[in-house]
């Protein structure tokens, strides 16, 4: 078998106003390629192209998601910063107190965080493989 020859050796000028670059430059970004002349080679050469869509709508509610997941974090981490500090104050009256209020509260709003962070989990993965079903 011999070797096919790859070597592109020749130029090929392309003159385009604003509106028509634009226009190429649109759909050359929604496309698989990385580089803009393999994407005009095959456009030009008519090959298939496989153009990507995104649902706009599931990306805002995907940025909620990973805000929410942050503020749900740093609830967390309040949360057993307080408890920490009730503990090192173990010595007075008050602090048992509230060390007993802490207890209580971070023993109902752990299970929430943890049952909210697993439903968050859970749309992630059913957005990848959304994602994953339209670029295949």
């Amino acid at each position: 078998m011999g070797e096919q020859n790859n070597n592109r050796s020749s130029w090929l000028n392309l003159r385009l106003n604003q509106e028509e670059f634009n226009q190429f430059k649109k759909q050359y970004e929604r496309s698989r390629f990385r580089k803009m002349s393999d994407y005009g080679r095959a456009v030009l050469l008519g090959k298939p192209v496989t153009v990507f869509y995104r649902d706009r709508s599931m990306d805002e509610i995907l940025e909620e998601l990973v805000l929410l997941r942050r503020e749900l974090n740093a609830v967390g981490n309040n949360l057993n910063q307080s408890v920490k500090n009730i503990n090192t104050a173990h010595g007075f009256a008050d602090a048992r107190l509230w060390m007993n209020l802490m207890t209580i509260i971070k023993g109902q709003i752990e299970p929430a965080i943890e049952q909210i962070k697993v439903q968050m989990n859970t749309y992630s993965d059913l957005w990848s493989r959304k994602l994953e079903a339209e670029k295949a």
